[in-house]
C-alpha cells in the first residue's frame, strides 16, 4: 500500500504531519516514509513542547549557517542562493527516510513522538513524502 503526502512549507522549521499519516495507515506492518527532496529531512521528534522544534531549527542553523556567512566561504555550490548548499548539508546529516511499526491500524510511536518534515530552505515549498506500508 502506497501514497504520497504533500506538505507545504514556508521557510526553515519542523512541520508535523503525524495525524495525516496516522489517518492513512491500517492493519499491522512496517511503514516506510521517504522524502523526495535533497534539501529537507524527516524526523521523529517530541511534539509536546514547540520549543523543541524551534531549538532544533536554531541549532542546525548555527551548525550549518548560510553560505554568505564568512565561516562557509569554502562552499562552491552557491548559485542557487545562500541557503541551498547548507540545506543539502543538513539533509546529508539528518534522515531522509523513517521506519515506523504499525500495530492494529495505529502508528507505534511513543507518547510525545511526532513525525516531522524538517525544511532547510528559506522559500516556501511543496514537499512530497512517499509512504509505503508493508504487511
Amino acid at each position: 500500500m502506497q501514497t504520497t503526502f504533500t506538505i507545504s512549507t514556508n521557510g526553515p522549521g519542523l512541520y508535523e504531519f503525524t495525524q495525516e499519516v496516522d489517518d492513512w495507515v491500517e492493519g499491522t506492518g512496517l511503514l516506510t516514509l521517504f522524502i523526495r527532496h535533497t534539501s529537507a529531512s524527516l524526523l521523529i521528534q517530541e511534539n509536546a513542547d514547540p520549543e523543541v522544534q524551534s531549538d532544533l531549527t536554531a541549532y542546525f542553523h548555527r551548525l550549518v549557517p548560510p553560505s554568505d556567512d564568512p565561516s562557509m566561504s569554502y562552499l562552491t555550490h552557491t548559485y542557487e542562493g545562500p541557503d541551498d548548499m547548507p540545506a543539502h548539508i543538513k539533509a546529508a546529516l539528518l534522515p531522509v527516510s523513517l521506519s515506523i511499526p504499525v500495530a492494529d491500524g495505529r502508528l507505534a510511536l511513543g507518547t510525545w513522538q511526532g513525525i516531522y518534515l524538517f525544511e532547510h530552505r528559506r522559500a516556501a515549498h511543496r514537499r512530497q513524502v512517499v509512504a509505503h506500508l508493508s504487511r
